[in-house]
This record gives structure tokens, C-alpha cells and sequence, in this order.
């Protein structure tokens, strides 16, 4: 991990098995598959639910400002906790769990390095057992950080002034229009395409086997080789915000691009909206 920009947004397995039982370290688990916590879990883990937690349950949103100081509150967090996050598919919705603690100002946000994927191959032990929650003040949340969030504004803007990167991390079929979304998700838009101007790198390409990020050399070239700029102001987008999160924290920390936002309206509000351009096909994917 040395060589990435800021090493310390990663932890260990090593490093949580040791410290699963400070009193001033959070574990929240988040997953794709919202039933796996509740199968087994690391040792005073939390379990956060994306699809009803980590979004807003009327509008298509993120969790406001309140519902967000109330999650953070019922889950033992003050603003002063190291909270370290993780999941299955190689950290996909927990990054973007840390993407929203960045949102509202949390400081210490980390993810452990491999996720829920790189725990069981090491074989270390899960339990069923409910995690020990102290009782904490209500927590306070910070005014949210627009600095790390891309508005539809924002991306037609960037369209009429080609000053900044657009990261697309879908899907080769998904960028150039074959289907709009992976199989078994219901989330949807009227198009199928991607963002003009776009580049596509999949978010998992920037993933080991075993879940792990991939060295700060390999992320780097990834990029680089795919056209992505280090020196200008970059937006990553998906299908609803989740896998950009994960390339937003690659870009941000891992790589440390000065500039980067996610935005997660994503391409179910851009192939939704009305008059706003699209392109089909022409991908120019990493490493294909």
C-alpha cells in the first residue's frame, strides 16, 4: 500500500481482526446481496442495507442530512469514530457507503482492503452473533461536501466545455448500448448508451482476484493508458452511483487526481432525461 497517494484510507484484514473489538473503531459491512450479513458477519460488525438505508426512500436520492445523523447515531458512530467499511464484490456499495460518510463530512471513513471476499478466503471467522453497540450522542453531520458530487448541471456543462474527464465504469454492452443494465438489476432507463465524450474503464479493472486494489503502478497505468487525465477535474458515473463510487475512491485516494466527483444520478437519470445527448458503441475500454 505504500505507493499509493493516501495509504491510510486502507486497512487490513489484519488490521480489523485486531482492532474488532476497539471501542473507537466501527465495522459496517455493506453489501450487494443484502441477506449476507445476516448469514454471517465479522465480529461487531454493522450490517447497512443499501436499498433502504443508504438512499433516500421517496425520492431517488441519497440519504439526507437527518436520516443519514440517525443512521450514524443508531450504529454507535460520533464524528470522532474510525469507521472501516466493507462488503462483498469487492467492495462495490461499500465504497459507496464511504462516498456518502464524505459526503456529510466524516473524516475517519476507511475501507479494509479486499473486502468480505478476501476474509473468507483467508478463512477467518464470521459470526451471527448481534455487534455490541454503545449508546453515543446524536451524531452531527457536517453541511454536505458538493465538492465530491457531480449534478446533471455539471455534466452538461462539461459537455460544452470538454475541459475534464468523464469516466464511465459499466460494462463494455452497457457503454455502447447492448443493454442498459446487468442481468438480474431492475434499475432502468429509456436509452441504452453512454455520455458523449466518455471514456470507459469498468470499475473492476482496478481489482485483484481476491478483492484487493490492484498497486498504485498498475491504477496508474490503467488510466493513463485509457486517456483519463490526471490534471483536470474528473466525474465518474455508472447506472445508479455505486460502482463510480468504488473508481472515485481509486482516483481520489489510491491515485490521488486532485479533482474527482462522483456522480451518482448516473446513467438511470441521464438516459432518462429529455434532450440530453447520448452515443452508442465506439467503446475504447481498458485493456480490451
Amino acid at each position: 500500500m505504500g505507493d499509493y497517494k493516501h495509504p491510510e484510507v486502507l486497512v487490513s484484514t489484519e488490521w480489523v481482526a485486531e482492532h474488532a473489538d476497539d471501542p473507537n473503531v466501527r465495522l459496517v459491512e455493506v453489501d450487494v446481496d443484502t441477506s449476507a450479513y445476516d448469514k454471517g458477519h465479522i465480529r461487531n460488525a454493522v450490517g447497512w442495507n443499501w436499498t433502504s438505508q443508504l438512499q433516500d426512500n421517496v425520492r431517488r436520492d441519497v440519504l439526507g442530512r437527518q436520516a443519514f445523523e440517525d443512521l450514524a447515531t443508531k450504529s454507535g458512530i460520533t464524528p470522532e469514530t474510525t469507521v472501516v467499511l466493507y462488503g462483498d464484490n469487492n467492495n462495490w456499495f461499500a465504497a459507496y457507503a464511504l462516498w456518502q460518510m464524505k459526503y456529510y463530512g466524516h473524516k475517519d471513513a476507511r475501507l479494509m482492503n479486499g473486502g468480505r471476499k478476501k476474509w473468507e478466503i483467508e478463512g477467518r471467522p464470521l459470526t451471527t452473533e448481534p455487534p455490541h453497540i454503545p449508546v453515543v450522542n446524536p451524531y452531527h453531520a457536517s453541511p454536505p461536501d458538493e465538492g465530491v458530487r457531480a449534478r446533471r448541471e455539471q455534466i452538461f456543462a462539461i459537455l460544452d466545455q470538454a475541459n475534464a474527464n468523464l469516466v464511465d465504469v459499466r460494462s463494455v454492452d452497457e457503454f455502447t448500448g447492448k443493454v442498459i443494465a446487468p442481468a438480474g438489476m431492475t434499475e432502468t432507463a429509456q436509452r441504452g448508451g453512454h455520455i458523449p465524450t466518455a471514456i470507459n474503464v469498468p470499475w473492476a479493472k482496478a481489482a485483484n482476484e481476491d478483492g484487493t486494489f490492484k498497486s498504485y503502478d498498475e491504477l496508474a497505468q490503467l488510466y493513463q493508458d485509457a486517456g483519463v487525465r490526471a490534471a483536470v477535474d474528473t466525474v465518474a458515473y455508472c447506472r445508479i452511483g455505486e460502482r463510480s463510487s468504488h473508481t472515485w475512491f481509486v482516483l481520489k485516494y489510491l491515485l490521488g487526481y486532485p479533482n474527482v466527483r462522483n456522480y451518482d444520478g448516473s446513467w438511470t437519470e441521464w438516459g432518462n432525461l429529455v434532450d440530453a445527448p447520448i452515443e452508442k458503441g465506439g467503446a475504447k475500454a481498458a485493456g480490451a
